[in-house]
């Protein structure tokens, strides 16, 4: 046996394995920078969804003692839900922090 037939199988199998072993590395990186690139748009998009939510404003403490501007401040909530400017959500949430 000539020592050229030997080290062909040597080499094939290096260059198969250095091959593959790019190719995996190759694979991973594609997969941490996708992973990377979901979780900064699903910070961006919680983001967006804080700002864009309207705050609802709290009763004052000054208010909420007498029943009359009770009901002044749930018309106000009645009036600005009607306009569209709070949800159904947030209406019931407002109402609720006003009730109790």
């Amino acid at each position: 046996m000539s020592p050229m037939r030997r080290r062909r199988p040597l080499l094939r199998a290096a260059v198969v394995g250095g091959g593959a072993y790019m190719a995996g590395k190759a694979a991973s990186n594609r997969s941490a920078e996708r992973a990377d690139q979901e979780a900064r748009i699903s910070d961006l998009e919680d983001a967006q969804q804080q700002q864009a939510a309207p705050q609802v404003p709290e009763p004052r403490a000054d208010q909420s003692a007498g029943g009359s501007d009770v009901l002044s401040q749930l018309t106000e909530l009645v009036n600005m839900h009607d306009r569209g400017a709070l949800t159904d959500e947030e209406f019931s949430a407002a109402k609720a922090r006003l009730l109790s």
